[in-house]
């Protein structure tokens, strides 16, 4: 289930790309936040999943959804000032922040030697994939750097918050509509504040592809994923993220016609074998 949830979110990257020239990025986040909490919303009122009765998770709940805004926050403003090849590095130190937050908050989730060597595998796959970086040549490029490492840090702190925290007793759909609910304001704030508008009507395949982000990677496959962070180890499970920069790829060269290099093909290999070692039983 987890490589089929990083096959959708390397086609989102596609989606994003070709939607971003009609529709702005914050824009299309905090649309997508709104429009998704009214179909999950209606979703668990029909599997009648209660969303208000009292269990304890509010204050984690808010603090997942500013987690959440944050993280695409980071991401997309980032990306103004840095490249995408550096962006991808930088947000996929994610699985290495949770392991290291597990050690602390997630008794029993702890990554032994060789787990440890399969996630530097995988990571130099990423690495091999789209290059090492040269040192930042500008100052702007510095902080879009930085700012992608914080969003990676706030997309493992929320990992580790679903797992260690009360919203490990709900289901997931409320875990999700926390974080939209909380998310959809503050990332239509911040588009707001940076000056992003939409021009004129998007086109069909703006719309189309905005759909696709809205109706199926939000609303699905993210309650997927946080039903997975309670059932599994967070650890090995974010391991397995390393997929979604490679199926990216994948899904530029299928849907854009972007090249693909032999490099790719070592990336790929040392991924596997890095997710081989990530998951082998001791």
């Amino acid at each position: 289930m987890t490589v089929g949830l990083c096959v959708s979110w390397g086609f989102n990257n596609v989606a994003i790309k070709l939607a971003i020239h009609d529709i702005p990025p914050l824009i299309q986040s905090a649309s997508r936040s709104a429009i998704a909490a009214i179909l999950v919303g209606a979703w668990t009122q029909a599997r009648g999943i209660p969303l208000f009765k009292r269990d304890g998770t509010l204050a984690a709940g808010v603090a997942a959804g500013i987690l959440f805004a944050l993280e695409f926050l980071l991401i997309y403003r980032g990306l103004v000032w840095t490249t995408a090849t550096r962006g991808v590095l930088f947000l996929y130190l994610a699985p290495f922040f949770v392991v290291i937050g597990s050690r602390w908050l997630i008794p029993g989730d702890r990554f032994h030697l060789s787990q440890w060597l399969g996630l530097l595998l995988s990571f130099a796959g990423i690495v091999i994939a789209f290059g090492v970086p040269a040192p930042a040549s500008d100052p702007r490029q510095a902080l879009g750097d930085i700012m992608l490492a914080g969003a990676a840090a706030a997309w493992a702190a929320t990992t580790l918050l679903i797992k260690a925290s009360p919203l490990n007793r709900v289901s997931a759909e409320k875990t999700l509509l926390y974080q939209l609910a909380v998310s959809a304001p503050l990332l239509g704030i911040g588009a707001l504040v940076f000056g992003e508008h939409v021009d004129a009507m998007p086109s069909a395949l703006a719309l189309g592809t905005f759909a696709y982000q809205t109706f199926w990677v939000v609303s699905v496959t993210f309650v997927v994923w946080f039903a997975l962070i309670v059932r599994y180890s967070a650890a090995r499970l974010s391991a397995f993220t390393f997929l979604a920069p490679l199926c990216g790829v994948t899904a530029g060269h299928l849907v854009l016609n972007e090249p693909l290099t032999p490099r790719f093909a070592i990336a790929v290999v040392l991924v596997a074998a890095g997710l081989v070692l990530v998951n082998r039983l001791r």
